[in-house]
C-alpha cells in the first residue's frame, strides 16, 4: 500500500499524523507529509482510518 497526501490542499490540522504516526508527520512548514513508503505492514488500517477521517479530505491510499 502506497499512501499520499495532495499537500496543496492540507490545512495541517494533523489528524493524520496523530492517527498513524508510523506513516504520516508533519513537516517543518506546517504540512502533513508521508514518511513511510510503502505504508509498513501492519498500519493499513490506520492509514485508511487517517484517510477516512481527514477534514479535507487529501489523503488517498492504494
Amino acid at each position: 500500500m502506497k499512501a499520499r497526501i495532495d499537500r496543496n490542499g492540507c490545512i495541517g490540522c494533523g489528524l493524520c499524523a496523530d492517527t498513524c504516526p508510523a506513516v504520516f508527520r508533519m513537516a517543518d512548514d506546517g504540512l502533513a507529509e508521508v514518511h513511510a513508503d510503502p505504508v509498513p505492514a501492519g498500519e493499513e488500517s490506520a492509514v485508511q482510518e487517517a484517510v477516512d477521517n481527514c477534514p479535507v479530505s487529501v489523503i488517498s491510499a492504494e
